[in-house]
């Protein structure tokens, strides 16, 4: 009996250890969920993905939060702590295998047999009237056009672009997989990892390839960014990708190859130069 009686209270002192470490690290991740609010004014638009991660498992989101909120440690400079953040060969996880991700077909938005027997000039007008009422993003791309974007894709598969909000910038990161760009809030991707959910992906059909034109057609999450802000991160990414301005190319190449000398302050300079020209 009284064997029983010390395995009985053995049990309920396991059991309060257990809840009292379930309720501090609940407890510590209300903490830095607060911190995060401060010092992110972009929370609210991905308050609700992110607190399913914080009920769910608040040791997990505890971790995960900890990295975003006290970047600097053992004395490292905000530069640094930022830039190993922002590490595609390190914090970043890539995309699947471009084999594993499902190639996006024309066929799939709209009727083929639409434009069989046209013309790049009226392939071009029938794309952009069939998108006019839709809440998406579409364009049309020349060969050489294209061509550059994949290009620089191959050798900057992973980048950031800073998109102009009313409180400052926030920062967007995009990743090429397969025939499409996908964009994720860099807040969201500190939390979720590879499964942050994605706010705009532009595709790109290649279809009518030998009639000399590329469909693009971008979706976006309009809870996170209206049309305005879709267009602003695909007009960036054009000018980072398509066009040989060397102080894009430097930090693409910056970012890449020597992610410890990257400085987020010098992307929203150069963002800044763009909007003044």
């Amino acid at each position: 009996m009284a064997f029983c009686r010390s395995s009985s209270s053995l049990f309920l002192a396991q059991q309060y250890i257990v809840r009292s470490i379930s309720m501090s690290a609940q407890m510590r991740a209300q903490e830095a969920l607060e911190k995060i609010k401060e010092k992110n004014p972009y929370y609210d638009k991905y308050a609700d993905k992110i607190s399913k991660l914080q009920q769910s498992s608040p040791q997990e989101f505890l971790e995960k939060v900890d990295k975003v909120v006290n970047p600097i440690k053992g004395g490292k400079s905000q530069a640094r702590s930022y830039s190993e953040l922002l590490n595609p060969k390190a914090s970043i996880a890539p995309l699947p295998a471009n084999d594993q991700i499902p190639y996006k077909k024309l066929s799939d938005v709209m009727k083929t047999e639409l434009i069989e027997d046209k013309n790049a000039d009226e392939i071009s007008k029938i794309w952009l009237e069939y998108h006019k009422t839709k809440d998406v993003l579409a364009a049309t791309l020349t060969l050489e056009h294209y061509d550059a974007l994949m290009e620089t894709a191959k050798k900057h598969p992973i980048f950031l672009l800073p998109l102009p909000r009313s409180e400052g910038f926030e920062f967007i990161m995009l990743q090429f997989a397969s025939n499409a760009v996908h964009f994720t809030p860099l807040l969201a991707y500190q939390v979720h990892n590879e499964n942050a959910p994605e706010c705009l992906t532009l595709s790109h059909y290649s279809e009518c390839r030998e009639k000399g034109i590329i469909l693009m057609r971008g979706e976006y999450d309009s809870k996170v960014l209206n049309g305005q802000e879709a267009q602003c991160l695909a007009n960036q990414l054009q000018m980072f990708y398509c066009k040989t301005d060397k102080g894009k190319q430097r930090l693409l190449e910056t970012f890449t190859n020597k992610p410890r000398e990257f400085k987020h302050k010098d992307l929203i300079k150069e963002v800044e130069n763009i909007q003044l020209k």
